[in-house]
């Protein structure tokens, strides 16, 4: 749910509550704990009251922490209605929410650009205000955080608000970091669906979805993306659009072939398959419309819970999470003219879904030799007498952009500037070989990481890092500081991998985990089951059936597992949307819950209005894992015959008993 999408005019209704949220979140509203006659909220005190309330019994956890606070992008994870002796189950919704984060791209490929944090403070009571109806008890809690929009009739359920001047104070707490550099994720103790996105992310942390609610809010706090929901009240369709061109990047009134003739919108992507499913193209409904905008994909994550972003969305978020961070760590001192004696060294970022590119220029030539190297001798160069201008340019060579101004952005390509002037003399001091900075050894990395280690930077001599796997030496041409294991194809089970400085004591090791988690699926008993050698087992059914997936992994962490029919996009799987413990359950028309729907076999449907024709038939049904290390498993396979019902007869066998397949 966003806080700023553009609606159609004239709908009172939907302006109202979408103001209502806007202003719940920023805390101007009075609370509804204050109303009932509660004792204050904290924002209805003075800022430094709010402080001292808040913060005088809270704990501050690094949960992952990847570089220094000012040069990273900070995920604050704020958790309200625990009380102490919930503290675990908060950890828990944190690890669950941080995992499902990291199985989604770009998320995957840039978690190294983020640290996250977890700032723990026991409530009074357990739970949170208005949950699940207006006329529940409200509940004593350090960021008053309330269902209803903070518990206004005029609000929908789903809207979760938090406090602002106590989640500013608590994540305060996380030393240099600032509204510039953070985004704050407030945890509702809750099983009850509902989130909010714009200053700050809310979610419930216990509800079968929460753990989708987390990106699909960032992806309107952090990357200003939309809403592609055709409804905004539940139940409602959304009419038509009446607005102009809308500002955002997923939405339009262009048709595809006006697309591709003026260049504009997601011209780039169209007719690619989609990461979420179907083809990108044009589709109509979005921006709580149902009619007159379209959106570049059938289903994404900024309309069905459970999906990836799609291309569009997802460049849009490499952008932002870019945005955030400096792709030069450090380098070279550039304020003064430096000497041809000596080297010159920058560090990057070091995303874990690939190697940035480094090139090097002297005098506006690029110096091939060099290409990818993170320092460079000057005294190799040959260089005449006088004054040169070195440069080198750091890209982020990603295929999730396509768009040239995105890539020549600060955000994805950085260049550093030196006066290199021959009668400077350099005055050498040692420097011992250390390693500054590396991808963490005490967890394992997956076996299609890319895994890196800085040293420190001598003027006088380049320390090289050399690799190993297992005993065995590996090559690394040009950027020896960086180490991509998808490229080395290894094989199923535990490996280590060592980095070195020749010649001194500077070893670092890691456990690189190169099997996946192993997943399973469990189905309610069918008509009958075929089976074919040589080919998936199919299952026939001639009514509801029901599928759970597990998993199993000799590693800590979460384990996500994900599904998807047809070959339609990947869905992660999370139980059922009541009941996080239930199996999924696929019906020929979808299951309608809190009016969206659920479990249409076929060609999915989000709500009501959606087609449900059923799509008797065979269906391939996939699954597959992914683990805390970011290894994803093969896909397992088996087929769905649904059948018609016979002579208007349809039974409903309820889920059980199962039948488990590996």
């Amino acid at each position: 749910m966003d806080t700023s999408g553009t609606r159609p005019p004239g709908v009172m209704a939907l302006a109202t509550a979408g103001a209502l949220l806007l202003t719940g979140l920023l805390g101007t509203a009075t609370s509804a704990s204050a109303v009932a006659g509660a004792p204050p909220t904290p924002s209805q005190r003075p800022a430094a009251s709010i402080a001292s309330s808040v913060t005088g019994s809270a704990n501050v956890v690094p949960v992952q922490t990847t570089g220094p606070v000012d040069k990273r992008f900070n995920l604050v994870f704020l958790g309200d209605g625990y009380t102490a002796a919930e503290t675990g189950k908060f950890r828990a919704d944190v690890d669950r929410h941080l995992n499902v984060l990291w199985s989604i791209e770009p998320f995957a490929s840039y978690r190294s650009y983020v640290n996250v944090w977890a700032v723990e403070v026991p409530s009074a009571e357990s739970g949170v205000d208005c949950d699940p109806s207006l006329d529940a008890p409200r509940r004593d809690t350090p960021l008053g955080m309330g269902f209803w929009g903070g518990c206004k009739a005029g609000s929908v359920q789903r809207l979760l608000t938090v406090d602002s001047g106590a989640a500013n104070a608590l994540a305060d707490l996380v030393g240099g970091t600032s509204a510039a550099n953070r985004q704050i994720v407030a945890l509702a103790n809750s099983d009850t669906y509902g989130g909010a996105g714009g200053a700050y992310a809310t979610a419930s942390g216990g509800n079968a979805l929460s753990s989708l609610i987390t990106p699909h809010e960032i992806g309107h706090s952090l990357g200003r993306l939309q809403d592609e929901y055709d409804y905004y009240a539940r139940g409602v369709p959304g009419g038509a659009y009446e607005g102009g061109e809308p500002a955002s990047a997923h939405h339009t009134l262009l048709t595809e072939g006006q697309m591709r003739e003026r260049r504009a919108k997601w011209w780039r992507w169209l007719g690619e398959p989609s990461e979420s499913g179907g083809t990108i193209g044009r589709y109509e409904g979005g921006l709580y419309s149902t009619k007159g905008v379209w959106r570049p994909s059938r289903h994404s994550l900024m309309k069905t819970l459970g999906y990836a972003f799609d291309q569009v969305e997802r460049e849009v978020m490499v952008a932002a999470i870019s945005g955030k961070v400096n792709l030069v760590q450090g380098h070279t001192p550039t304020t003064a003219p430096i000497g041809a004696d000596r080297t010159v060294w920058l560090e990057t970022l070091h995303p874990v879904g690939g190697e940035l590119d480094v090139r090097w220029r002297l005098d506006g030539r690029p110096l091939r030799t060099a290409d990818g190297a993170r320092t460079l001798d000057l005294r190799r160069l040959g260089l005449g007498g006088g004054t040169h201008t070195l440069t080198a340019t750091v890209s982020d060579p990603t295929p999730f952009v396509r768009d040239p101004a995105v890539r020549g952005s600060a955000a994805l390509t950085r260049t550093v500037s030196w006066t290199v002037d021959t009668a400077v003399r350099t005055e050498h001091a040692p420097v011992a070989a250390v390693f500054t900075g590396h991808t963490d050894t005490a967890a394992p990395v997956g076996a299609d990481s890319v895994v890196y280690a800085d040293t420190s930077h001598p003027t006088d001599r380049t320390y090289a890092v050399r690799w190993s796997l297992d005993g065995r030496p590996l090559v690394r041409p040009g950027n020896d500081r960086d180490l991509d294991l998808g490229a080395l194809r290894l094989r199923p089970g535990t490996h280590t991998l060592t980095a070195r400085v020749p010649g001194s004591g500077a070893v670092l090791r890691w456990t690189v985990d190169a099997t996946p988690a192993a997943g399973a699926h469990e189905l309610s008993e069918p008509l009958r089951t075929v089976r074919k050698t040589g080919g998936p087992v199919e299952y026939v059914y001639d009514g509801p059936f029901t599928m759970r997936l597990t998993a199993r992994d000799d590693r800590a962490g979460t384990v996500v597992s994900q599904f998807r029919v047809d070959g339609d996009g990947w869905y992660t799987y999370y139980g059922w949307p009541t009941d996080a413990d239930a199996p999924f359950r696929f019906t020929p028309e979808g299951t309608v819950i809190d009016d969206l729907v659920y479990g249409k076999l076929g060609t999915p449907r989000a709500v009501p209005w959606d087609d449900a024709t059923p799509d008797y038939g065979t269906h391939t049904v996939e699954h597959r894992t992914i683990d805390a290390a970011g290894n994803v498993s093969g896909a397992a396979r088996f087929l769905v015959t649904l059948l018609p019902p016979a002579a208007g007869r349809w039974p409903d066998n309820g889920g059980w008993p199962p039948v488990r397949t590996t």
